[in-house]
Parts: C-alpha cells; sequence; structure tokens
C-alpha cells in the first residue's frame, strides 16, 4: 500500500520507472516460461496455457517499451481491459442480483472511470497510464491483504478460512465443517474427480458464440439452451451432483428472469448417486481433473451437511456452485499445515494460485459455471500438485518433447 501511494502520488520518478521495468519483466517472464512449458502434446488445457502465456508476454513487452515506446497503446490497452470488466461486472450485477449486488456494480461503476481516464489521457497522461493501474491493483490488493490479515488474527486457532467473513458474501459456504480433518482420504478413496459437461459439449449442433458458450450457455439450432452440467466424484462411494428435480425450461424469452439469484427462482433439486447413472441417462462428460491430494474425510462431512437441503437456484445454488464449494473444502490444508516464509513466497510467486484467485473472483461477482469451474480446478491442481522436478528441468523436457516430434511429409516427397 506504501509503494501504491508513492507511485499514485508520483513522489519519486525512480520508484515509478523502476516498478514499471519489475512489472513489465516479471510479466514477460512469466508468459516465456508459460510458452516453453506448454510445447508438449496438444491439448484442449494446453491451448489455455498458450493464449495466456501469449497474452502475458504481449502485455509485458508493451509495459518495457520493447521493441519500441508504446505509451499510447498501453493507455488503450488497459483502458479497454477496463471498460470490458466494468461492463462485465455492471450486467452481471444487474441481471443475477444476488446479495450484495449493489457493491459489484459499484465496483464496475469505478472501472469505468478509470477506463476514461486512461482513453482520454486525463489528468493522467499516457505515460502515466501504466504506473497509475499498476499503483491501482497494488493498492486493492494491499488492501485486502490487510483485511485478510485482520480476519485470521481473530479466527480460533484450527478452524477453517472458509468460515471467514470475506467468505461469506453469497452465503455458499454455510455447510463447510468448522474446522479440517487433516486425515485425508477415507481407505480405498485415493482420488477425487471433477466431471464437467461443457455447455458446447452437452447439446448437438450448437452455435458458436466464443466466450459466451465456453463460461455461460450455448445455443442449438431450434434455441434450446444448455448451460452445462460439474460433478464432483469420490469413487467409489462418494458423488456430488446436484440437479433441479423438474428440468427448467431454459427457452431463451425466460432465460433472463430465471437468472436471477433471487427465493422466487429456487426449485426443488436432487442430487444423482452415482456418474455411471448420470452419464448413462445423458452423456458423457467432455472434461474431467483428478487430484491425489484432498481430505476426504472433510468432503464427506461436508456433503451430509449441503445435502439436508436440497434447493437448486440457477445462478446462486447450482451443480457448478455445489461442486466448487465442495472443491474448496476437500483442498483447503491439502498444501501442509506449515506454512514457512519460503512456501508462502512460492505460492504467491505461483501465477496458477492468481489465476485461481480471479476465477473465483469472477465467480463471485456471476456464479460459477462449468467452463469456470473446469479452469479453477485446473488452476487449482497445478498448485497443490505441481509438476515434478525444477522448473529449468520442466522446460528442458518441454524442448525435447518439441524436438521429439515428428515432422510432416509434404505431398509427394520422398523421406530420408
Amino acid at each position: 500500500m506504501f509503494l501504491a501511494a508513492t507511485i499514485l502520488a508520483d513522489a519519486a520518478d525512480g520508484v515509478v520507472a523502476v516498478t514499471t521495468e519489475t512489472f513489465g519483466y516479471i510479466l514477460v517472464f512469466d508468459g516465456a516460461a508459460g510458452l516453453a512449458l506448454v510445447l508438449g502434446p496438444r491439448t484442449a488445457s494446453n491451448r489455455l496455457h498458450l493464449l495466456r502465456s501469449l497474452g502475458l508476454l504481449v502485455l509485458g513487452l508493451l509495459i518495457i517499451d520493447m521493441p519500441w515506446r508504446n505509451d499510447i497503446a498501453n493507455s488503450l490497452l488497459f483502458g479497454l481491459a477496463f471498460l470490458a470488466d466494468g461492463i462485465t461486472r455492471i450486467a452481471s450485477a444487474a441481471v443475477v442480483r444476488f446479495r450484495r449486488w449493489r457493491w459489484v456494480m459499484a465496483g464496475g461503476i469505478a472501472e469505468l472511470g478509470l477506463a476514461a481516464l486512461a482513453l482520454a489521457s486525463w489528468p493522467v497522461s499516457y505515460q502515466k497510464t501504466v504506473p497509475f493501474c499498476i499503483g491501482v491493483f497494488l493498492l486493492l490488493s494491499g488492501t485486502a491483504a490487510m483485511r485478510i490479515s485482520l480476519m485470521l488474527r481473530r479466527i480460533p486457532s484450527g478452524a477453517s478460512v472458509l468460515a471467514l467473513p470475506a467468505f461469506a458474501a453469497r452465503g455458499w459456504y454455510a455447510a463447510v465443517p468448522d474446522r479440517p480433518s487433516s486425515a485425508g482420504a477415507p481407505d480405498g478413496e485415493s482420488k477425487l474427480i471433477l466431471h464437467v459437461w461443457t455447455p458446447t459439449g452437452s447439446i448437438a449442433a450448437a452455435q458458436r458464440r466464443p466466450v459466451l458458450d465456453r463460461y455461460i450457455a450455448a445455443v442449438d439450432r431450434e434455441g434450446r439452451i444448455s448451460t452445462g452440467h460439474a460433478a464432483l466424484e469420490m469413487p467409489p462411494s462418494l458423488y456430488i451432483s446436484h440437479y433441479p428435480r423438474t428440468e427448467i425450461d431454459r427457452n431463451a424469452a425466460d432465460f433472463a428472469r430465471q437468472l436471477r439469484a433471487t427465493a422466487e427462482n429456487d426449485v426443488p433439486g436432487r442430487f444423482l448417486t452415482s456418474y455411471a447413472e448420470e452419464a448413462g441417462g445423458w452423456t458423457e462428460a467432455d472434461a474431467h481433473v483428478v487430484f491425489h491430494r484432498f481430505d476426504g474425510v472433510r468432503l464427506r462431512t461436508f456433503w451430509e451437511a449441503y445435502r439436508q437441503d436440497d434447493t437448486y437456484n440457477l445462478t446462486n445454488r447450482n451443480c457448478s456452485v455445489t461442486v466448487a464449494v465442495a472443491l474448496d473444502v476437500a483442498l483447503e490444508g491439502s498444501a501442509g499445515n506449515v506454512l514457512t516464509p519460503w512456501r508462502m513466497l512460492r505460492l504467491m510467486a505461483n501465477p496458477d494460485l492468481w489465476i485461481a484467485a480471479h476465477l473465483r473472483h469472477r465467480a463471485e461477482a456471476m456464479t460459477w459455471t462449468p467452463g469456470l469451474v473446469l479452469d479453477y480446478a485446473r488452476a487449482m491442481r497445478r498448485v497443490v500438485e505441481p509438476p515434478p522436478g525444477p522448473w529449468l528441468g520442466r522446460v528442458r523436457d518441454a524442448l525435447r518433447r518439441l524436438q521429439r516430434r515428428p515432422v510432416p511429409i509434404e505431398s509427394g516427397a520422398t523421406p530420408a
């Protein structure tokens, strides 16, 4: 917060320059490292990391003014980012109308103000846009860290962090056990599997709408809407899948009203008993994420309490909300009970942790969807179950895989 105040007050040009350059080089390093680590087999997960890494690399190069000065481009880029995010927040809050939705809308309006400052180059010039945005980011992050720190000082020893007021805005964690069990998985239950039916994968002949059909809903040629589905399984005996007892008619004309997270949209729900039953009655899930480090005893305790209320709400108590909360319960403490300064530093420097935090923040401003849960689970798996070996070793392995990749033979050519 002190560094943010120094940058925003422009008290020392050296501080501003060093902070900006450091931030830019961190993004370049992270983007380049991400590109090196996704040079292996082509998968949907790798494509997502590839786009993320390219975005970080381009943004970092823009900030450090390579290969030329990019003051105007930076200002326009940050302005458009604030504009898009602000509009998204305002629209989602106005449509979903969850508890405290007005605060989210106020945050969106503040982002529109920042977008106007960046695009108009007044009262902050184009040359100062990046330092100004970094200062705002540091100020908000420092404020959030201070708020969480004060909460942690008052929490009883060994209590769940999910019981903090910071997690109470949407009422999703009311059924969370008071304390982690630290007992690991029950005997015979050694893995936790997330199953996701993406919106486009769960209907035939979906009309493609980038981003919307990945994270919100897909529409087929007859106008039927699919939001996808998510379930969590701890074989052989625990299956978490929340579904409305009577199928909700998701036609386009009435869909906007159904998105409100208000009591009039609460309907009776049901809990399916197994993946085989669900896949057999519908279709196979098109994405899966497997965890091996989790607290199965605590997950089972949570599920026994959560399932006492079968209320289903399309945007406040849906299948993805249930799975996201259950995943948080199962993963809490999985990185270890002793948090040394070095481990804390490594966690804070882990980009996947920041990706997961951003996805959680996005879900709290709207709702959890199958697409968000899928990306969140992938990021959290890389946090709690990092790839083996040092970073440089993983980069070398990726480069070796690239060198061994067969080169396609052109038509008519004779292989050597």
